[in-house]
């Protein structure tokens, strides 16, 4: 009834389809086109969550070479299609009411034992900016749903870096270099912590925000996205 009621007074059409979206839990996605995000079911690095051409090695070069901090990292899906266009519609569009949804795919990841969750939080200039950060509302529902404690004073980001987007891998380590700091320490120091972000790519901001909360204390680092970006 109360789905009837706003297609009356809203009606939308959805960006993927262009047919009429009538499930207000996913507007403006249709309720057809979001059952088509799927989660990623190829060979993954066991570490990071990279997807990989075989599963031939559990463990990439990458963190072969360079161990990340964090104990491993998991995606829901691939950037593409459906789950792309939700995530921009939430990060650029200003659709904060796909946070949900999306948070809800997440939660469908098998989880790890966690004292908190903490997102990866954005400099106060692009926050001005923007007016919200998505991964704290991402992390807002994860830590709901999972009954623990949601941090967001603790982890700050000093340092208003240049957009990732674009950059190498390399380039994109130098860039995230030093950008993030530990505030009230004894908030983390021994918990197991659940990192979140909404998409990866390169993994070079999870990873120095898991150096940085290494460093300060905490126990063990689990990261959580929605999709992982492939390299072009």
């Amino acid at each position: 009834m109360i789905n009837k009621f706003l297609n009356i007074l809203f009606p939308e059409t959805c960006p993927v389809c262009k047919g009429p979206a009538k499930n207000h839990q996913t507007t403006p996605i249709c309720a057809d086109c979001w059952q088509t995000v799927s989660p990623y079911g190829g060979p993954v690095c066991r570490r990071c969550g990279k997807p990989l051409v075989s599963d031939v090695s559990a463990t990439c070069g990458e963190c072969l070479e360079d161990e990340p901090s964090f104990s491993y990292a998991r995606s829901f899906g691939l950037y593409e299609g459906v789950l792309r266009k939700a995530i921009s519609l939430l990060k650029y569009h200003n659709v904060k009411r796909l946070s949900k949804p999306l948070s809800d795919i997440i939660l469908s990841l098998k989880m790890p034992e966690a004292d908190a969750v903490i997102p990866v939080p954005l400099h106060e200039k692009r926050l001005r900016m923007r007016e919200f950060n998505q991964s704290a509302l991402l992390a807002k529902y994860q830590a709901k749903g999972l009954g623990i404690k949601l941090i967001v004073d603790c982890l700050v980001k000093t340092r208003d870096t240049a957009p990732q987007v674009g950059l190498s891998s390399h380039a994109r380590r130098n860039n995230i270099r030093k950008a993030f700091e530990v505030r009230r320490a004894g908030m983390i120091e021994g918990k197991n912590i659940i990192l979140v972000d909404d998409v990866v790519t390169t993994g070079a901001t999870v990873r120095e925000c898991s150096r940085v909360l290494k460093k300060a204390g905490a126990e063990n680092i689990y990261i959580t996205t929605l999709a992982q970006r492939m390299m072009d």
